[in-house]
């Protein structure tokens, strides 16, 4: 972690540096500021020389660091809670018709709170395991990567309908594992996805129905008293708020999403 947030800090000076040069701060130009000169040279490799490729991996392992880091909130969205949770907090807002009451980025970050809440054992075992040995060098890279997938594959096993598993194996004309450890890791992914996806909208639906009763009984009530005209959400959203804050809403749904994943 300090070799990235040290990664990201140079650039940041990089990006940064330009919008200073030749200014005083007040934006009337200066000489007495310079900019040291960086340059980047990666030269051929001598025949029996070992540090010159060792410092090319080097090189393209940051590469890969940084490609990694790009790709990391695909990682947290696709590979952890946060897929379930997003999407039942959405459906909550909409069985409301509360528009955009709590907005978006309130449930993004609820979700994403949620995530690190539900994920943090998950995360502790790749800390120990993987993370910790590698940072100390009583690993190797390909035994830490090794050790940091074992807790993510359990976990993506635990909430994985054996179904999808099951369509994904026959997707990719792969023999059908005896063991868990045989089934192929990017066989596993798209499984889990699916599986995240069916289960959010059975707890979407399930909390469809209380509110669609409450909208059922004004819509009959306002026709039969002639109002055809009056909006039922008008109506039906004090009801709905006043049903959700009388049962603790929040705390059965966030309750459940926790449990959901036990």
């Amino acid at each position: 972690m300090k070799k990235i947030l040290a990664i990201a800090l140079v650039f940041l000076g990089l990006t940064a540096a330009p919008a200073f040069a030749g200014t005083n701060g007040l934006g009337s130009p200066t000489s007495d500021f310079s900019l040291p000169s960086i340059s980047v040279n990666m030269g051929g490799t001598d025949v029996g020389n070992a540090s010159k490729p060792t410092e090319l991996v080097n090189v393209l392992r940051i590469v890969l660091l940084l490609t990694v880091l790009t790709l990391a909130p695909a990682i947290l969205v696709m590979m952890t809670s946060f897929t379930r949770i997003v999407i039942v907090l959405s459906f909550l807002r909409q069985s409301l018709g509360a528009q955009q009451m709590p907005p978006n980025q309130v449930i993004v970050g609820l979700s994403l709170f949620l995530s690190l809440f539900v994920m943090s054992p998950t995360w502790t075992k790749i800390q120990d395991t993987a993370l910790n040995p590698f940072l100390e060098e009583k690993i190797d890279q390909k035994t830490a990567f090794a050790n940091a997938e074992a807790p993510m594959r359990e976990f993506m096993f635990a909430q994985t309908r054996e179904k999808d598993l099951e369509l994904f194996l026959g997707l990719s004309k792969t023999e059908k594992p005896k063991t868990r450890e045989e089934v192929p890791t990017h066989v596993l992914i798209p499984s889990f996805i699916v599986s995240e996806l069916n289960t959010a909208f059975q707890m979407g639906f399930m909390l469809y129905l209380p509110f669609l009763v409450i909208d059922m009984v004004v819509s009959s009530i306002l026709m039969a008293m002639g109002m055809m005209m009056l909006p039922p959400m008008t109506i039906a959203l004090p009801f709905k708020l006043l049903l959700f804050v009388l049962v603790d809403g929040w705390g059965l749904v966030v309750g459940s999403l926790v449990k959901s994943f036990g």
